[in-house]
């Protein structure tokens, strides 16, 4: 090359606000990479989910994904009958009882869940571990892995954002070695 120099290229952190690393990417030396994306906020993407454990059987993620556009009357997140939902998708997909490991979120301690929960005592049973305890839950390794994932993501629209977190969703549905990591990582053991 004549009249240019070789750039040099190196692996750099891409830092949030509170200057944790989150992620990395492929930039020149000496310069910051910068990706340009419009300002105004186009929603949110919002996962619900929960890994389930059966003797003899493959390890598994039951999720369900939702858009949050800002419209007027459109939900930001599940509410208390869409996680009923999912439990009622969970036991129909299982083919028998839950035995139901459930963190302390408010949505999950709502007066609704709690009455679908006694209604539904012979097929399902919920145990809640201390009030903060996202170190035992297998769940949590299974978004730090998607967030993970994402985390390079440079997306123009939600659509595109929404298609990657089920894209890999999927992906950690196929491979129960990832789902039984999560378990092993919480220190717990699936004695069933």
């Amino acid at each position: 090359m004549v009249g240019e120099t070789q750039a040099r290229w190196r692996k750099a952190p891409n830092r949030n606000p509170a200057g944790k690393s989150t992620a990395r990417t492929w930039g020149r030396v000496g310069r910051t990479p910068v990706v340009r994306v419009r300002g105004r906020g186009s929603g949110r993407v919002s996962m619900a989910g929960m890994v389930c454990y059966k003797p003899g059987q493959r390890s598994r993620v039951i999720y369900a994904v939702r858009e949050y556009h800002g419209r007027k009357n459109e939900p930001k997140g599940f509410g208390w009958k869409d996680l009923r939902n999912l439990l009622v998708r969970a036991r129909i997909q299982l083919g028998g009882p839950i035995v139901l490991v459930w963190d302390n979120v408010r949505l999950h301690l709502t007066a609704g869940m709690r009455e679908f929960i006694a209604a539904n005592a012979h097929w399902l049973t919920v145990f809640q571990p201390p009030a903060y305890a996202p170190d035992i839950n297998p769940k949590e390794g299974i978004w730090s892995l998607v967030k993970r994932e994402i985390g390079n993501l440079a997306a123009a629209d939600l659509a595109r954002i929404t298609r990657a977190v089920k894209r890999w969703l999927k992906q950690i549905q196929y491979r129960p070695d990832l789902v039984d990591a999560c378990l092993a990582a919480t220190g717990l053991i699936a004695d069933c």
